[in-house]
């Protein structure tokens, strides 16, 4: 029988746990041994290396924990629970090594996990902080909207408004429900001013479209009338109505729309037909007067007024009975014809002043007192030259030069009168 060896201690370089002869194993911690295993009929050295091995997975669980509380990882109260339950870990530990060193390298996370807490909470203070002036945005944002006339993109916008309130965090209860007062009242002020619009919006398209329906039939009924102007100015009146009713609901004025033009474009393309025959008619008469023009023009100068007025008579008829012309065309027309009018009527009035026997028997008589008075004178001149006195003689000179000034303008005038009318002829009639 083999005598037994005795206890068998850890390897020199190994302070931290025993093999008791029972094969029990043992680690040491400041607060002493305590037994962390059983290893009967087995070699001590590979027991102390198996429960080391555990030891180094506990101590590999520690280093990883500490890498993510100081990475940030975990927050303040998942890493106190971490290390919580690892401390239990290492306290119960069924390994053998430097557990008391593990122990207080967790203790020595508190600090950390501390000053995360406390920026967490300083982050957390900041976000309400934030939150509150979020809240305290939409709040008044929300009662701006709430006076605005947008009435769909007011909508819109409050709904946006309310998905950014739901997704900000909560604050103390009595800040969150003043402001949320703020932010519901709002809301529910604007949304009944946008359903009192809406009702009053809908009454307006109703009378507007009772107003267009009568537009409507009315426009059919005119659409095949001849009576093109006074159509006209009824389809434009019709149209001021249309503008001046405001909108119906959208699919019933769009088609009322659809029937009021069809209406309206009926009748003026009725009266644009007839209205193009009609200017081939008034482009054919312009020829026609354009021919006459060239007539008419032909008689200037005037050298005759007598006949070249029974040419323009002649003219004035076909000019009459060749009809109206476009539009465009009437002004042209009319102006060029009045202008050898007005020559004829200038000539006329000319021949008369010339030929009007009262006249020429004013200028003549005129004229034979102006010759009587220059005899007289210079009798009265030979007179004073006899008597010798230089101021008569001087006087009666400056008298007979001034008749004799006023002869020579009455002859002038005398000599535009035309001749006498020969026997046998009519005497010139007096200008229109």
């Amino acid at each position: 029988m083999t005598a037994d060896p005795g206890p068998v201690e850890a390897s020199p370089g190994d302070s931290f746990g025993r093999v008791a002869e029972d094969g029990t194993v043992y680690v040491r911690t400041k607060a002493g041994e305590r037994a962390v295993g059983q290893w009967p009929d087995g070699d001590a050295t590979e027991a102390l290396a198996f429960f080391r091995r555990r030891f180094d997975s506990l101590e590999t669980e520690v280093r990883l924990l500490e890498q993510r509380i100081h990475e940030g990882h975990l927050g303040p109260d998942d890493a106190a629970a971490a290390v919580n339950k690892v401390r239990g870990q290492v306290a119960d530990a069924h390994a053998v090594g430097d557990l008391d060193a593990l122990s207080d390298r967790l203790d020595a996370l508190r600090p950390a996990i501390a000053a995360a807490r406390e920026r967490r909470r300083a982050d957390r203070s900041k976000k309400l902080e934030e939150a509150r002036e979020r809240k305290e945005a939409i709040a008044v944002e929300a009662e701006n909207l709430s006076e605005s006339q947008d009435w769909r993109a007011g909508a819109n916008r409050l709904r946006e408004l309310l998905d950014l309130w739901k997704a900000l965090p909560r604050l103390d209860k009595s800040t969150d429900d003043m402001l949320w007062r703020r932010f519901s009242t709002a809301r529910t002020t604007y949304t009944r001013r946008r359903k009192q619009h809406f009702v009053e919006l809908n009454e307006q398209r109703e009378g507007s479209q009772a107003i267009k329906e009568r537009l409507v039939r009315e426009a059919e009924s005119l659409a095949g009338s001849t009576d093109w102007s006074a159509t006209a100015r009824r389809y434009r009146d019709l149209m001021r109505e249309w503008k001046g009713a405001g909108r119906a609901h959208k699919d019933v004025d769009d088609k009322l729309w659809t029937r009021f033009r069809t209406a309206q474009d009926r009748f003026f393309s009725a009266r644009d037909t007839v209205n193009a025959e009609l200017d081939k008619e008034l482009a054919t008469n312009a020829e026609q007067k354009v021919s006459l023009l060239e007539q008419a023009e032909s008689l200037l100068p005037i050298t005759d007024p007598r006949r070249a007025r029974e040419a323009f008579r002649s003219i004035g008829d076909r000019w009459d009975a060749a009809g109206k012309v476009p539009r465009a065309q009437m002004k042209s027309l009319e102006g060029r014809l009045r202008k050898v009018e007005d020559a004829i009527r200038a000539a006329e009035q000319d021949t008369w002043r010339r030929s009007n026997p009262e006249a020429r028997a004013r200028a003549e008589g005129t004229v034979g007192q102006l010759e009587s008075l220059i005899e007289g004178l210079e009798e009265d001149l030979a007179a004073a030259h006899a008597e010798g006195d230089p101021d008569t003689v001087a006087a009666a000179a400056e008298a007979l030069e001034a008749r004799r000034t006023w002869l020579t303008q009455a002859r002038l005038a005398l000599d535009e009168f035309s001749p006498v009318t020969p026997p046998g002829e009519p005497p010139a009639d007096p200008p229109a």
